[in-house]
């Protein structure tokens, strides 16, 4: 023992005050259980109990995703979107939850009243999140005019529009593009009072679904919607899917695709020379894919051109040699997608991954991300956004969502509608203005 080593004294008695402190809080908690379970009996003690617990698991999960692990993820987000997305409902729910327990007696049980204490705090953080989820419109404003100087957010959108938009817009559906006639079909998106020669700028949507599911019938109703009221033409594209087809089929698909507009729609009143492309999650990895690589995965129409005018990315994956957060990325691109395991031949998976085929020739990027997403991590969107701001000349807007969940904008939340009236004025800053009216 060293001379310097010190020990506190010891004192008779010390060991046995602990354990009678230990006790003494350990029948404090057991009278505390055992009056909480005795006033379980009393009338809306459960059910308010059962509401708490609801509106805190759901709270919480808005704060932090339950889990990252694929399949599981899926769920887990669509439980965190209640909250992230729709936090105003989301907390008038569980107040008229409250109150019916509370006219049924709750208040008047130790039980109900800790019950209806949850119920409150899961309220709270409702209302939290909904203070984030609205003041993201000064979080993309500024992103904007940190790349594009000085720019103005369109005005904001109509719900009932985008719900109603594709049975009003969608004027000419299911073209042919390619030899697949059953994937290779696409959807076009005009006003009704766009003249045939417009020449209005176009925007090739393609839809998420893991690269194996999905429609061009789902995806990004809102943003085409307001795309489409201010004088621009869409496209909704079907592509074929995994694991029947193998990669490269789904971006030679998408390059199909825009050499099609570039051919013909200037028939539906749009101008081939200024196509942008957008795409949500696997959606966006194959339009940043595309935006990066014209001219390459053109195996039978490599004179085509296939450039495009900008790319609007949201909640992608550009790197697939690393992790999306759920550990299982390499497992479900083999599965799914990819003609081999990433464990027996990198090469594919690097070419195929957009952060790889970043260029100084690549065009204006806008990159968005919820910072709450449970199936790709936010920090996807970092590095390749890192990375182009490394190489390329053109500007990337780059801008993270507070707690905003993966699929985010597939439905017209208050949102998504700041976030598409963003997309319009990067998109008409380096594409070109279309002369609409958001009608």
């Amino acid at each position: 023992m060293g001379r310097g080593t010190r020990h506190p004294p010891w004192r008779p008695g010390a060991d046995n005050d602990r354990v009678h402190r230990a006790a003494r809080g350990c029948h404090c908690l057991l009278r505390l259980l055992a009056t909480l379970g005795m006033s379980l009996r009393e009338p809306g003690a459960r059910s308010s109990l059962v509401v708490g617990t609801l509106a805190l698991l759901v709270a919480g999960s808005g704060l932090r995703p339950l889990t990252r692990r694929w399949p599981a993820a899926v769920l887990g987000s669509l439980l965190s979107s209640t909250a992230t997305e729709t936090p105003r409902a989301t907390a008038l729910l569980v107040g008229a939850a409250a109150g019916v327990t509370v006219r049924r007696g709750a208040a008047r049980s130790p039980a109900g009243r800790v019950g209806l204490a949850a119920a409150a705090t899961g309220i709270g953080v409702l209302v939290v999140l909904d203070q984030g989820a609205r003041r993201d419109v000064e979080g993309l404003a500024d992103a904007l005019r940190a790349e594009l100087g000085p720019v103005e957010l369109p005005a904001r959108g109509r719900v009932l529009g985008s719900l109603l938009a594709r049975q009003r817009y969608a004027s000419a559906r299911d073209l042919a593009y390619g030899p697949d006639p059953v994937a290779n079909l696409l959807d076009v998106w005009r006003h009704p009072s766009l003249p045939d020669d417009a020449r209005a700028p176009v925007l090739l949507q393609i839809h998420g679904g893991a690269w194996s599911s999905g429609s061009k019938a789902a995806d990004a109703h809102p943003l085409m919607a307001h795309m489409v009221r201010r004088g621009w033409v869409c496209v909704s594209v079907d592509y074929r899917l995994g694991p029947a087809e193998r990669w490269p089929a789904q971006i030679v698909d998408v390059k199909r695709a825009i050499a099609w507009a570039r051919e013909n729609i200037a028939r539906h009143g749009g101008d081939p020379a200024r196509i942008a492309i957008t795409g949500g999650s696997s959606g966006a990895h194959l339009a940043a894919l595309a935006a990066l690589t014209p001219g390459a995965w053109q195996p039978d129409f490599g004179d085509a051109d296939t450039t495009v005018a900008a790319a609007v990315c949201l909640y992608g994956i550009y790197d697939l040699t690393t992790d999306d957060g759920s550990g299982t990325l390499d497992e479900l691109l083999a599965e799914t997608m990819m003609p081999n395991a990433l464990g027996e031949d990198a090469h594919p998976y690097v070419a195929a991954s957009p952060s790889a085929r970043v260029h100084p020739g690549a065009p204006p990027f806008m990159v968005l991300h919820g910072t709450g997403d449970a199936i790709v991590v936010p920090a996807q969107s970092r590095a390749f956004v890192a990375r182009l701001r490394a190489v390329s000349r053109a500007p990337v807007v780059h801008a993270e969502l507070a707690h905003a969940q993966h699929g985010f904008d597939l439905v017209p939340t208050a949102r998504t509608l700041v976030t598409v009236r963003a997309i319009a004025a990067f998109l008409e800053a380096v594409v070109g203005l279309a002369g609409g009216d958001d009608r």
